[in-house]
Formats: structure tokens, sequence, C-alpha cells
């Protein structure tokens, strides 16, 4: 239907348009909202305190673990410590039980006592026309000043760097919602691996991004969520205002993956993301970078280069350079619009 928008984020002109006409200033906001950061930024004095808002819609199962971890990496690639987290949780009316919320609550608990979050406010309620629940988190954390990184600190000539792979999140997702109708086409045992991808590799980017700082000097980083790694490439340069070239055989895609991926249709360089991370910064220091990440276990190449906003924004596949994809929805909503 004409002027209805489809399942996913707005597009960027609109939102654009949006927070250049709505947004307030304030002078005490040193990151605001702009396309490709991840997380506002607000001058305290000594301290800075990072907030980011997310909701989790796609993921039913185990969507407490979801909602910590996803707002937790949002700010761990702006540099801080998350600290304080606030749910909203809506439920959905003539299907919610004790059992249910109280399993939700769980999950929350337990992904905050992982890493290290106090649990400290929100609000629940039952929602009419509801189909699953929804939890819309609210995450605060801390930072010093020298140590604050913004997806627009990409330079030119840039290496850009991929840790873990892609799509993570999306195999979690698809073999934990559709583990039925995956019965009749994969064994048990490479199913209950696909669902094990929420906790190995995991959607944290917590060590990632601290193992990286703590190495060298980061310009930038993002991590690529909804859309997918095409899209998380897009925003970081978008963000920086530069270009780019990633080469498609340097990004690992588990076989896993490209496995569930495959059976469904669906392009793994457009499917949600979360666990991976992006980081930009000097090519002297990318090989150190890659080197730590994997001598702590952590999968990591350099897939590209930052380039100059005239040179462009391109993906190298099989030697063949074209235009990075860009994906007006995240290829894993195809499922749920089925």
């Amino acid at each position: 239907m004409a002027g209805i928008h489809p399942v996913g984020k707005l597009k960027p002109e609109l939102l654009q348009k949006l927070l250049a006409s709505y947004a307030i200033p304030d002078a005490s906001v040193v990151v605001g909202p702009q396309i490709g950061e991840d997380a506002t930024v607000i001058d305290l004095g000594e301290r800075y305190l990072v907030a980011k808002t997310d909701p989790i819609t796609f993921a039913t199962e185990e969507i407490g673990h979801y909602a910590i971890n996803v707002n937790a990496n949002d700010l761990a690639v702006m540099g801080a410590t998350p600290r304080w987290f606030l749910a909203t949780i809506l439920l959905p009316e003539g299907s919610t039980t004790d059992a249910l919320v109280e399993q939700i609550f769980a999950q929350l608990s337990r992904a905050c006592q992982e890493l290290g979050i106090s649990l400290c406010g929100g609000h629940t309620e039952i929602t009419y026309d509801l189909s699953r629940p929804i939890v819309v988190g609210l995450m605060l954390g801390e930072v010093a000043p020298e140590g604050l990184v913004r997806s627009s600190g990409a330079r030119p000539g840039d290496a850009i760097v991929l840790t873990k792979g892609i799509p993570i999140e999306a195999t979690a997702i698809i073999a934990r919602e559709k583990e039925v109708e995956l019965g009749d086409f994969f064994p048990t045992e490479f199913i209950q691996k696909c669902k094990g991808f929420l906790h190995r590799p995991g959607l944290s980017v917590l060590k990632d991004a601290h193992i990286a700082t703590a190495i060298a000097p980061i310009h930038a980083m993002h991590d690529p969520t909804e859309g997918g790694l095409a899209t998380g490439l897009w925003e970081l340069a978008e963000a920086a205002s530069l270009g780019l070239r990633v080469y498609q055989e340097k990004v690992y895609i588990p076989p896993e993956s490209a496995l569930l991926c495959g059976h469904f249709g669906l392009d793994p360089w457009g499917a949600i993301a979360s666990g991976a991370l992006l980081l930009a910064l000097a090519e002297n220091d990318a090989g150190r970078v890659v080197k730590g990440l994997r001598a702590e276990g952590i999968e990591a190449s350099v897939i590209g280069q930052m380039l100059s906003a005239e040179e462009g924004r391109w993906l190298v596949k099989e030697g063949t350079q074209m235009p990075l994809p860009t994906f007006p929805r995240d290829e894993i909503a195809k499922l749920f619009e089925e």
C-alpha cells in the first residue's frame, strides 16, 4: 500500500529529517541524535553519562537476555561501561501468566549479573493487540571524557576490523523461532548449536571492545544490528561522512549461519547481526588488534578500509567492485511477515 512503511527501521532520509526538525539541542549533550551513532552522551562534569534505548521485537525466547546485551553493546562501542538498566515490559492480553512474567524478569536479572549491571527500574503492563512480549530497554553507563569513542571518528585510510562474523543474532533467532519447522530439514544437534549462538559466540561485544581499546587507539566502533552488516557499514560511513571498501571473502560467515539463511532465502549481509563488532583504526594498528582478539578466542579480521566520501561505498565480490548493498528492512523480517 502506497505510503505505508515496511517492518524495520525508518528510512534514513526520513529519520534525518525528523531529527533535524524536532531534536532539541542542549549544551550538555556531547553526542546527540545522529544516524550511525549508537548512544547519546551527556556531560556531567568529570564523567560522561551514556544512554541508549532499544526494543526487542523479533525474538521472544530469552527476550530478557537479548534486551540486556543489545543495549549494553551500544554503550560498549562508545567506550562506556554499562551500569544501570530500566525495562519497559509489554505483555500480550489473554496469554500472560505468572510464569511468563517471572521468566522474563529472571532472564533480565541473570544477564545483568553476567555483565555487572544493576536492574534498577522500569514499567510492566499487559497491553491489548499484542501477540508476543516486547521489552524496551534503557541502558545507562559512564565513561571518562578521554575514553569516549564515536562512530563518527573513523578516518580515511582506516582499516575496518570485524569480530566474530555474521549474522550471529539472526542465526539464534531463526533457530529458536522456527525450531519446529527446521526439524524437518536439519538434525536436532545442528538446530541446538544454532540456538546456542545466543551464548556462543554470543551477542555481547563488551569483551571485544575492551580488548581492542586496551591494545590501540580506536577511532570508531559500531555494532551492526538491524539491517545486518551492510547497514552497519553504511551507518559507520554515514556517521563519519566517509566512503569505504569491503571485501566479501574477508567476512566470516559461520557455516551454520550460511545454511539457515540459505534455507529461508535470506542474505546474511542484511540479517540482524548483534554479536559482531566493527572497528575503524589506523592500518598500522589493525594487525595487533586482530592478533590480540584472536588470542582471547575472538575471531577477527580486517575486511576493508575507510575511504574519502568522494570515493564512494563499495563491496568487492570475486574481484568485481559493486556498490555496497542496501537493505530497506532486515532480512529476518521476511520470516515474521510470512
